[in-house]
């Protein structure tokens, strides 16, 4: 049997969730198409109503091993942050390291 997240208990942890961020975006860096966002929200919102902390991980094109601020998921996560309809939504500017770490940590 497949469980879903809504079969498992995550109360007081930390649960990484992988979803999929990279969606159209116009030459502004502008979000022309917001769907994989708002379809990723029933998850997140499940995630932290019980009481869970939902740490998201996606990507956003290929930037070929290179930091490139086209790149950057801040828009998209800024945008998530504004569906939102409870808590708040943190951003890290890289996946490792002690910012990482530190964003992490301020999500509890």
């Amino acid at each position: 049997m497949i469980r879903s997240i809504d079969d498992i208990d995550v109360k007081g942890k930390r649960v990484l969730t992988r979803v999929d961020f990279n969606v159209p975006q116009d030459d502004n860096g502008v979000i022309t198409d917001d769907t994989r966002v708002r379809e990723s929200l029933p998850t997140i919102e499940s995630i932290t109503s019980r009481g869970g902390i939902a740490i998201l991980m996606s990507h956003l094109g290929r930037p070929k091993g290179q930091r490139n601020e086209k790149y950057s998921l801040r828009p998209i996560g800024e945008h998530l942050a504004s569906l939102r309809t409870r808590g708040r939504t943190l951003f890290a500017d890289d996946c490792i390291g002690n910012e990482a770490t530190t964003v992490v940590g301020l999500a509890q």
